[in-house]
Parts: structure tokens; sequence; C-alpha cells
């Protein structure tokens, strides 16, 4: 500690010379004048160990050596009126010019980590300003509460001097203070003391939200060189100091805040300036190559003045004339399309709110208060929103490329409520929903870094679909589109950077660069959905308590994305190196997975391990990223194959069913859908010039050949031509096996090899999270044992998928998603309520046409893979005929069961409780003629 404290003060008094120490107890001050460094440190440690000093500081300026005879190289302690401390006039030079950025908080404690961040923050924000405006590098430091900045100067100690200082710290006050942090502009005095780095702050008592920190160095140059005259002298200058002259008697008086929100002009902050007031906007209007710097002040006269802080931009002149003219000229019809419309007021946040976002960071499970919350307003969908949030967090990841949702599903399930109902727990500020033109997202001047587009059932036009295309690939940066007004000047308009984009359409987004860039997740369409949301919207009619206003919960939400998206953070997966894939042919998944590993991260950021500049994922983050990957390769997402919920819903009932050729009618049938979405299912289409593929071209194991088909009407053969399509079962297994990862529990790695993989011994090791779905034919697990307790269903031949359970025998899962058709889980696609009469398709034997009647078996013990056959379907029973075993009861067990009860020879495999039967394998998948009775 000693050599820390002799370190600083080294740096604080270059050249040597009299420093004062000064510290500060309960209600006295000691003090004591130093040349001699090495005592300085000794004496400051015994005042450092002493509880009841709150501070110690040290003067910063060079005062005149004859102060070292007031109490020479010793300490007093309890100074009375008499005993002198350093004046101003005692003096000598300036050698520093001193920031101090402390976070907003009650006067008398320490700070929270998030004030404390904040204000690390604001001054990393300062020192790049500075540096731009040609400021050498500074000394950055902690000071226990807040942050440090330091600039060497050279200055006399007079009043020129002194209103410098002044000026130079107003204008960083006016720019860069708000809400959340205050640059400290008292610090302009000559004689100002400073904390001396190596010591403890104690401010109030010292508690786990509020703890005591002792002031650090973080970074020193290792020459520190002296800011020029002329680039003090400009920053102090930066802001007007005398009101303009007023309007010209006569003119309309303008509102400058009514002027700024009517023109969609974003504030960040507001303050009193001069008797006037002064507004921090919150992007720069006059350059898209900065955010920050753009500020407008109204004074008491009702004179106005309009500028930007950076160089570029004029260095603070007066360019309020320009920016009136931008917009207060005739505005074109993108323009006005893109005027935002007046929202409501967002609701008032207290204390409480805040308290309990920030519990809920800290040592809650956020990510599950808001899916929670979410449900409270919409039945099911936990993968679509959790999708949803995922991309919401990516916003705040340094080193991403964003992650973007696209959701598709049968109109009137759902989408649209999904999207809509998370967007409430997005601030105000950073929602763009509704029907917008490519052009008018360049126009709208209101959008901020961190927006969400919400794209409701919208075509994308070809150029939208390039602005996508260009905003996703460049999640980082701004996009920029040149234009020429009304005039024929250069406009330059942009849309800003780390948007995300939520896409809800019955369709997949129709370019398949921009499906690549996307989760794409499905929204549940199942009957049992449809009962959910039946029961809650019974429920919710029947309340009594007038609960139809805005659920509180909801401005906790927002609190909590308010305090995520204050900072980026870097993000680093220790574990990266272990983490395997099942499929790899899509290059943008594998990005799309780790990405999902660090919005988790994100979300936890206050429970995870930080290193310099950001924190380091665990294996929780890899579970949650896991699963959210394993549902959009699985039952609730085509992100492998990029199918929407339809076309997976397609592929899994031709496979179900076991035909190797189908036809539209036939599949239609089987998915309760009408002939034309069916058509288009296979075929794709063109709408409004963008081309939506089908199967024939996501899918390699679907194909079709023209055949003539001949039908009997009223006694009369009539031919006509059909499309016949082939399914290639192995093929269609190869190229939908899922989304499998799993970390790779074989390599070294864990607490001895921190840079390696991790110890994977416990229940996550070795064993991967598989999509395990229709189109996933992987065995869900890497090891042996696993895999005996995990049978995934051949479904070319029929057999239902299972999961491991902890009892004997495993439950059946339903092989076809839910559709929104009839196509019920417990019969799969063979249900009988989909029957229907198909002519029969003919089918050429060399060189002729054949055609044969051909009758659906009954649903009994005979299995959908008797439909291999023939493709030719008749009418068919609407429930088992007597004394037929329905297949459906029997389940698949590991125990030995001894004989079939039939055959008497195979080794019994199923049971049915139920009827009391034990098949094997060959009866339990047996011929229709070969049905048991």
């Amino acid at each position: 500690m000693i050599e820390g404290i002799r370190s600083a003060v080294k740096i604080l008094a270059p050249g040597g010379g009299v420093v004062e120490v000064r510290a500060l107890a309960d209600g006295v001050t000691h003090s004591g004048y130093f040349d001699d460094y090495e005592r300085l440190a000794r004496a400051v440690e015994a005042l450092d160990a002493d509880p009841s000093v709150a501070g110690i500081y040290v003067t910063l300026n060079t005062p005149t050596p004859a102060l070292l005879a007031r109490r020479a190289n010793r300490i007093k302690m309890r100074l009375s009126r008499k005993d002198a401390t350093t004046a101003d006039a005692d003096i000598i030079r300036r050698r520093w010019f001193p920031i101090d950025i402390d976070p907003v908080r009650p006067s008398g404690v320490s700070s929270t980590d998030e004030e404390h961040d904040a204000a690390l923050a604001a001054a990393e924000r300062i020192a790049a300003y500075l540096a731009e405006q040609g400021f050498p590098a500074p000394l950055r430091a902690d000071s226990g509460n807040g942050a440090h900045l330091l600039y060497r100067v050279d200055l006399p100690n007079n009043e020129a001097a002194t209103a410098l200082v002044k000026g130079a710290l107003a204008t960083l006050d006016a720019l860069f203070s708000n809400e959340a942090v205050t640059v400290d502009t008292a610090n302009h005095n000559a004689a100002r003391i400073w904390k001396l780095y190596g010591t403890l702050s104690r401010k109030g008592d010292n508690t786990p939200e509020r703890p005591h920190r002792r002031a650090k160095v973080l970074n020193a140059p290792e020459e520190i060189h002296v800011v020029p005259l002329d680039r003090l002298r400009h920053l102090a200058g930066l802001l007007p100091r005398e009101e303009p002259s007023q309007p010209k008697k006569g003119s309309r008086r303008i509102d400058l805040a009514a002027w700024l929100t009517e023109h969609g002009i974003a504030v960040r902050s507001t303050r009193p300036y001069q008797g006037g007031t002064l507004y921090v906007l919150a992007e720069c209007p006059f350059s898209p190559a900065h955010k920050d710097g753009a500020f407008a002040i109204q004074f008491s006269n009702g004179a106005i003045f309009a500028g930007c802080h950076h160089a570029s931009c004029g260095g603070g002149a007066q360019r309020w004339p320009e920016l009136r003219g931008m917009y207060e000229q005739k505005r074109t019809p993108e323009e006005k399309e893109a005027a935002p419309a007046p929202s409501p007021a967002p609701a008032p946040v207290d204390d409480e709110h805040r308290r309990r976002a920030r519990e809920i960071l800290q040592t809650g499970d956020p990510l599950a208060f808001l899916l929670d919350t979410f449900n409270k307003s919409h039945v099911g969908d936990r993968t679509v929103a959790e999708c949803l949030v995922m991309s919401l967090a990516s916003q705040s990841v340094e080193n991403t490329n964003g992650l973007h949702v696209a959701i598709s599903g049968n109109s009137g399930k759902g989408k649209s409520h999904a999207c809509t109902t998370m967007l409430q727990q997005v601030p105000e500020e950073y929602r763009l929903a509704g029907t917008v033109s490519d052009k008018a997202l360049y126009y709208n001047g209101s959008l901020q870094p961190g927006t969400v587009f919400l794209f409701d059932d919208v075509s994308l036009s070809d150029d939208l679909q390039e602005v996508l295309k260009a905003a996703t690939a460049n999640f980082r940066v701004s996009i920029q589109h040149q234009t020429v007004t009304t005039d024929r000047k250069l406009q330059i308009c942009r849309i800003p950077e780390r948007c995300v984009w939520w896409l809800a359409k019955v369709e997949d987004a129709g370019d398949d660069q921009v499906a690549n860039r996307m989760l794409t997740v499905w929204i549940d369409d199942s009957l049992e959905q449809d009962e959910r949301v039946l029961r809650y919207m019974k429920e919710r009619e029947t309340r009594e308590d007038h609960s139809d206003g805005e659920d509180p919960d909801l401005v906790i939400c927002r609190e909590i994305w308010q305090t995520l998206k204050a900072e980026r953070l870097h993000i680093s997966i220790p574990y990266a190196r272990s983490v395997q894939f099942s499929a790899t042919t899509n290059r943008r998944n594998p990005g799309i997975l780790f990405d999902l590993v660090k919005a988790s991260a994100l979300i936890h950021r206050f429970q995870r391990e930080a290193y310099d500049g950001g924190i380091r994922a665990n294996l929780d983050d890899f579970t949650a990223a896991a699963r959210v990957y394993a549902a959009i390769n699985g039952e609730t997402g085509g992100q492998e194959t990029k199918t929407t919920k339809n076309e997976a819903a397609a592929l899994a009932t031709v496979a179900t069913m076991g035909w190797e050729q189908f036809t539209i009618k036939m599949l239609q049938e089987g998915l309760g859908l009408s002939y034309h979405q069916t058509y288009r299912i296979l075929h794709g289409y063109t709408s409004r010039g963008t081309a939506y593929s089908g199967l024939l071209e996501k899918c390699p194991a679907v194909s079709f050949f023209d055949t003539m088909v001949t039908e009997d009407v009223e006694g009369y053969a009539m031919r006509r031509r059909e499309h016949l399509f082939s399914f290639d079962c192995a093929v269609y297994r190869r190229w939908a096996h899922g989304g499998g990862v799993w970390l790779d529990g074989d390599r070294d790695g864990g607490p001895d090899n921190p840079g390696g993989p991790p110890d994977l011994s416990g229940s996550t090791g070795g064993c991967d999270i598989a999509a395990g779905l229709p189109q996933d034919s992987s065995t869900g697990c890497n090891d042996q044992a696993a895999q005996n307790d995990v049978e995934l269903a051949d479904l070319c031949t029929g057999r239902e998928r299972r999961l491991p359970i902890s009892t004997e025998v495993q439950q059946n899962i339903p092989t076809v998603p839910g559709t929104g058709s009839r196509v019920s889980e417990s019969a799969g696609a063979c249900e009988t309520h989909n029957a229907g009469t198909d002519p029969g398709i003919l089918v050429s034997r060399g060189g002729n046409l054949d055609q044969t009647p051909f009758s659906r078996p009954p649903t009994g013990i005979a299995g959908c893979n008797t439909l291999k056959r023939d493709v030719r379907r008749g009418p068919m029973p609407q429930e088992p005929l007597s004394g037929v075993l329905d297949h459906r009861e029997f389940l698949r067990v590991k125990v030995e069961l001894g004989r079939c009860d039939l055959c008497r020879t195979g080794k019994a495999a199923y049971r049915s409780r139920e009827a009391r039967t034990s098949l094997c394998e060959v009866r339990r998948f047996a011929e229709p003629e070969h049905e048991h009775r």
C-alpha cells in the first residue's frame, strides 16, 4: 500500500515540491505538509487505517514552499480554527486541469456498482471527445465512487486561468452531465484538493449495495503531455456565454422544446443554462460521422443557439439557421411518412421500480422475469419470446453481429400479438412498429441506436430487403443514404447502428440472405394452443377487478432494458473451443449460437465474472443458448433448414405417412390447408415482385414429374395432368438432421486451464443438446449410455419418437408438429378425420397406364408405413374397428416381456396396459391383412 501511495504522489506532484495532505474525518480535519514523500506515505497509511477518516486528499497544484513550515513532514490531528490550510493565494502555478465525474446519488453515501460503472463509462466518453479536440492522453483514475481525468497544464494562478478552467468545466458539464452522472464544475479553484490514490473512500456505512472502495490510478501514460493553451481556450469557448440578440420585432417566437418534438429531434437531456434551457440532442443532425455533441439553447430572451462541439461540425459555431432550414423546408412524401406521431408519455418510473429492477439484475433471474411478464399477456410461445429477448440483449454486446427474428405461422395465430407484447417491455424511445418505406427509415430523424423495427405481415419490397441486408450485415455501424434536397444540396441520412429487426410473416423473409441472418422461429398454432388461448380469454372476460391498466411489471422490464442498454460490453466465451455442432453447412448458424450465449451472459451481466472491459459467459449461458438453438432447429423453428411452420409440417407429414410419392391433394388433406396454400408450400410463389421459394427449391428430398390422372365422371373417363411428387426419405434425413450442439467433454480444461475448454465432469459434460424433432435424426447424446435412454424414431417407417423419462416405460411424443390443421398429436398424420377420396394416379408401367382402386386401412395396429405400398387413398372410418388394437396405446419398454402375445415367436417390445397385451416389432407394424383382432 505504501508503494502505491508513494507512486501516486510522484505522479500528482511531478518534479517534487511541497504537498499538503488533508484528511476529513467526523467533523474534524487532519493536515500536514510534506516534501519527503516516504514520510508522507507512512503518515497516510496510518490515517487510512482510521475508520473515522472518510477520505484523504492532496493539493493538485503547486503551493509556495514556505507552507512546509506550518506542519513539516507531519500530520497534525484535529486542526483548530487558527490552523490554516492551503488557500488559492498560496498556489504559485497550476499544473492540472481536473475533471471529476460523480454519479448522481444521495449525499453522504458511497455509490452502487451500477452508479460507479456509469461514472467510469462517462469518463471514457469525455476522454474520447477531448482526444478529438486535440487534447493529449490523460491520467485516468477511479476515485472510489466516481471517475477522474487529469490533464497536465502549465498556467499561472491568476483570474484569467481561473476563468479558463471554469469555462472548460462548464462546457463539459453542459455536454456530458445527465440524470445519471455530473461533471463537477466546482473544481476550478487553484487550491482544490484531490483524492489521494491508494487510499480508501469511506462515505456513509460500508454496505453490500454501497461498498467502500479504494481510489486507484487506472491508466497513466508513460509521458504526460501538456494541453496546448489554444485547445483549452477552444473548449472553454464552445458554448455562448452571452445571450444572442433578440428575435426581430414581429417575428414569431419559437418554443424550442415544442419545435424539437414536432420535427422528431430526440433530446438526451435538458438543464438550466444562463437563465435559459440547454437541450443536449441524442444524435447530431449535422453529420452522420458521430452521434454525440449536438446541442441547442434557448435563452431567456427567446433567442436560440444550436451547434455541435465536434470540430467537423463547426466546433460550437452557431448553426441554428441551418438546423431550422433542414427541417422546415418543404418535405418530401417520404419525409412526411417518416414523421413520428406523438407518442403517449411513458409510465412514470419511481425509485421502487428501479430498486426492483436492480435487484432482479443482480440477484434474481432477469430472463425468467422478462418471459414471465410476457406470458401474463400472451399465452405460450415461450421460445418465440426467448428469441425476442435474446435479440434485444444482443444490442448491448460489443462483439456480436446482432440477432434478428423472423416469426412465421398461420394467420390469426398470434405472431403480431407476441411481438407487440414483447415490444411493450422495450423503452418507448427504442420502438418502431408499423408500415414504413425504405426511404422513410433513412429520413426518420428520431431513430436511436438500439431501436427495434417490427414489420408485421409486411411484404418487404426489393429496396427494403436491401436495406435489411445492409443493416444486418453491418450491425455495428450506421447505414448511410445520400440524397439531394429540393435546392440541390447534398443530404446524408442514415439508419443508426445496432438496430434489430423483427419480421412477423406467414411466409419466410423472401430472400435467402435475409433469412440466413435471422433466428427462424415458429408461432405455436396447434389445437392445444388454441384451447389454451380460449381458456385465457374466457378467464380474462370474467374478471371484475378493473385490471385493464398497464401491468406494473412492464415498468420494471423497461428499467431492466434501460440498465442493460446503458453500456456495451465485450463478452468472452472461455469454452468456445469445446462447442461442437451436428451441422455446420450454414456457416452463419454457429455464429448465431455464440451470439445467443453472449446475449444470455449480457442479460445476467451483474452475475457474471468480469474482466477489463467485459464479462465471461458461463455454462448456464451455454445451456440457455443451446436450449433456444435446439428449439429453433426443431419443433419451434427451421433455423438450419430455413423452412416455415407449414413447410416443416408438410415434410413431417410426408415422412410420417411413409409416402414415396404423393400429390398436392393428398398433402392438402394431411395438413388441413387449402389446395392453394399447399401448392404454394411446394412450388413457392411471387408476390409484389418478391419471390418466395417453396419446398421444391429448399428441400433436396422433394421432386416432381407430370402424370396423367384418369377419373370416372358420370360414366366417362376424364384424363387430366397432375404433378406427382416424389420423396426420398434418406435424403430428407441427411438434409434435416437437426441442429444439435454440445460441449466436448473429452478435451483438456478446467480450473487448471482457464484458457481451454472447461471441466465437463458434471451433468453437462459430453452430452449434446440436440433439436430432437421430426427433422432431427441425431441420437441426442454422445455417450452410449445416453443413447440407450434416447430413441428417436425412423420417421420413414412410422415409429414414434421417444425421449428419456425416469420410468421403465417411455412416453410417446407426437411426430407431427401442430400446424393449425385438423391433425391431432395423438394420431399424427394418419388420423381418420383427415381421410378423403382421391382419384387414382396413373403410374407408367412399361408404357401402359394402370389404375387400381385403393382404400386406406383403419387406424388400428397397422402403422403408417403400410401407406408406402400405394399412394392412393380412400375413405377411412373415424375410430378403430371393434376388436382392433389401437397402436397409439402401445409403448416401447426396456424390460423383458417375454414372447409376443399374438405370434408367440417374436420377442415382445411393446406393451399396452389398457389391452394387457405385449407385441413384437413385426406385429406392432403389421400389414393391414394381419391386423390383430
